[in-house]
């Protein structure tokens, strides 16, 4: 890359952390359950690539404005985003969780109970595509989904989303932005082709309406239409 536009993209990214920084601060300052789950995370030598606060507020939003009460998460991590998905749908909603690692799950299952959400999450362990496949031969559907596991499968995650989809659903995927991929190290760079490929994905089907959020990494939201 060249030193001015390499330049250029680093004051880019700069404004784009300053604008986040914003963001979490302004509008989506943590509660002491969401950071107790941080912390929980840390402790426990989970990875720390939670959702933003910025991007869990928006997630709660989503959901509530939605009306969503069934909702089907991939990717549930030591449970942060859960309890934003959660607290969307209050006491009268459902979550299901799919997680690889037992381990992950174990400890989102405790932080959603601390949250009061113990009876309203069931967590379905594997590898994602088998769990969602499972979901997909009992009839299962869902209002919301939300997506933020291995960026490789995400088209094929997307694919089952819509499948499972009652009218009008919503479908959340997150760090579409992958950093922006542009003038980083070559798997960074790979990702954000692999986030690209899954945005225009999104943006053509012909079953979604979409719009991209610059939030956290970045954002994708859809909506399946209703069919006539």
């Amino acid at each position: 890359m060249e030193p001015n536009r390499s330049y250029a993209h680093q004051e880019g990214l700069e404004f784009f952390r300053q604008l986040n920084r914003y963001m979490n601060e302004q509008f989506a300052p943590q509660d002491e359950v969401l950071a107790d789950v941080r912390r929980s995370i840390e402790e426990n030598g989970l990875p720390s690539i939670s959702v933003s606060p910025a991007t869990g507020k928006l997630l709660t939003m989503l959901v509530a404005i939605s009306g969503a009460k069934r909702v089907l998460e991939i990717g549930a991590l030591g449970g942060y985003s859960g309890i934003c998905l959660a607290r969307g749908f209050g006491k009268e909603g459902t979550l299901t969780s799919l997680e690889l690692v037992e381990e992950y799950a174990r400890l989102a299952r405790q932080n959603l109970k601390k949250a009061g959400f113990g009876s309203q999450v069931t967590y379905m362990i594997g590898p994602a595509l088998e769990s969602l496949e499972t979901l997909a031969a009992n009839g299962e559907r869902f209002d919301f989904f939300f997506i933020d596991a291995d960026k490789e499968n995400y088209i094929r995650y997307l694919d089952y989303c819509i499948r499972l989809a009652n009218p009008g659903a919503i479908i959340a995927a997150d760090n579409t932005l992958a950093g922006s991929g542009v003038g980083a190290s070559d798997a960074l760079r790979r990702r954000g082709e692999i986030m690209k490929q899954f945005n225009e994905t999104v943006a053509c089907h012909p079953q979604l309406d979409a719009m991209f959020i610059p939030i956290g990494d970045g954002v994708t939201v859809a909506r399946v239409k209703k069919t006539a």
